[in-house]
């Protein structure tokens, strides 16, 4: 494993970018501060406006080349005077005031759109999004292609575009506040701050890969914090009872990340070299389950245990391809997703080996099985209704029964440590429903078990990888993920 060798959320005083100006005449000089434990920036600035052919604001920016994605959860500070105050992302090709230029905003009166100038001097045009008072803004370049994207925190995405504004590759990317009444100073905070270099036009998934960011997700309020970053690719932290451990995949082995120390660690898995991201912890604490692709078995993933600080596995699945979702509350079976004959179906095991159970046998892929912590439930996902959604079933496979049913591809449903919530990723219903590809605009979901209305928990770009396997906190107020981009 490479370390990035940088902080999660930027190397500087403020962060992801890497200076602050006040763009055109401001009389009340603008600010950042940036609270690099929270990873929250603060944003003071005044300014006329951001409108016709000249820009006054304060501007908190990076430089930038190639196509991005910029995520952030914003807010206005106070009641503020002016409703037109304006807060939001920006690219520009310069720093000067009549510079051409693209904005995500937000006003103080909860307008949302996309505005540009096509040229430097030109007059700012404008395309409104059908929402209000969105919190969540996100732009991003496809070329020459600008897309604006937003959502009030829970809902999903937004979106309208803008094609053919050319500011040239190398631009200025940053987050902006401007005041509409330069006698006054408006502040705004920016959490979830995420700037993303996506997936290459040519980029083959699983031959080439993108950089990987460990992130750790409160539930209640929706706060994330980046708390690892490396150029290499990882997947599916798996917690630690004890709270103080993620186990992740990378490169075929499994390391352990010390929570308090903030470094990964080696696993010791013996001859398993070529672990997929179809892992778990027991529930005791004790063991990992891991998938393996066996050279002995045409390199088809097999099901294995070994002792959590590492040892010699054991082999629990005489098949494969078979790979690893769930470990019963009491220790004694494994649950999986198994190919057999071509047909992916979810079967189970005694944790020690033996004949399998089939549990699943209808048309479509299932995948996925996890038990809820009472042992009452095995949930998974299946595309057997047409596209991909989440079921559960009794652990004899009795009582199969569908929870969602709401346009998305929803994969990976994870029980909370009360059993009360579920967790689960989502891709849009452009997506093949039997695949779950790497490197796509995703959502995380959470929705009570019993099935009901999802809300949206985190905006992200991933998908394979991200939370493939059991991610909540002990103490069921976080979850782990796993989001992508280009690191350096």
């Amino acid at each position: 494993m490479t370390d990035s060798g940088s902080p999660a959320g930027g190397p500087g005083a403020l962060g992801l970018f890497a200076g602050q100006t006040d763009v055109g005449t401001v009389s009340r000089p603008g600010a950042c501060a940036y609270d690099a434990e929270r990873q929250i920036y603060e944003i003071a600035g005044a300014g006329a406006n951001i409108w016709h052919a000249h820009d006054d604001f304060h501007f908190v920016w990076a430089r930038m080349t190639g196509d991005f994605i910029l995520t952030a959860r914003a807010q206005f500070v106070g009641a503020g005077v002016d409703p037109h105050r304006k807060l939001g992302w920006m690219v520009r090709s310069s720093l000067a005031p009549d510079a051409a230029n693209v904005n995500a905003v937000v006003h103080g009166d909860g307008l949302a759109a996309l505005q540009f100038r096509r040229a430097a001097g030109a007059i700012t045009e404008e395309i409104r999004l059908a929402i209000g008072a969105p919190d969540v803004i996100q732009l991003e370049r496809r070329g020459d292609t600008y897309i604006m994207s937003a959502a009030r925190f829970g809902e999903p995405l937004l979106a309208e575009q803008v094609a053919g504004v050319a500011l040239g590759d190398a631009v200025y990317v940053g987050l902006f506040v401007c005041s509409h009444n330069d006698a006054v100073t408006e502040q705004a905070t920016f959490e979830n701050v995420r700037v993303v270099v996506p997936a290459k036009n040519g980029f083959v998934p699983y031959r080439d890969f993108l950089g990987s960011h460990l992130e750790i997700l409160d539930i209640a309020s929706g706060q994330r914090q980046i708390i690892y970053s490396s150029p290499a690719v990882f997947e599916a932290p798996n917690w630690t009872p004890d709270g103080g451990a993620l186990i992740y995949n990378s490169q075929g082995q499994l390391y352990r990340f010390d929570l308090a120390a903030r470094a990964p660690a080696l696993i010791d898995t013996g001859f398993a070299s070529r672990n997929n991201n179809d892992h778990l912890i027991s529930p005791d604490g004790r063991m990992l389950g891991i998938s393996h692709h066996s050279a002995e078995d045409g390199n088809s993933s097999i099901v294995y245990t070994l002792p959590i600080e590492g040892g010699a596995p054991r082999r629990v699945t005489a098949l494969g391809p078979s790979y690893l979702h769930g470990w019963s509350p009491d220790g004694r079976t494994l649950a999986y997703t198994g190919a057999r004959g071509g047909a992916y179906n979810i079967y189970t095991i005694a944790v020690d080996g033996g004949a399998e159970t089939q549990l699943t046998s209808a048309p479509g892929l299932d995948d996925g099985p996890e038990y809820s912590p009472d042992g009452a439930y095995i949930y998974f996902n299946s595309s057997r209704s047409g596209l991909m959604q989440i079921w559960r079933m009794r652990p004899d496979g009795a009582e199969q029964e569908q929870l969602t049913d709401d346009g998305y591809n929803n994969w990976f449903p994870h029980l909370s440590p009360d059993g009360q919530s579920i967790v689960f990723l989502s891709y849009s219903k452009e997506v093949e429903p039997q695949a779950h590809p790497p490197y796509k605009h995703v959502y995380l979901r959470a929705m009570p078990a019993g099935g009901g209305a999802a809300r949206v928990v985190a905006y992200l770009y991933g998908g394979q990888g991200t939370i493939n396997v059991p991610s909540w906190s002990p103490d069921g107020r976080r979850v782990a993920f796993v989001s992508n981009s280009a690191i350096a």
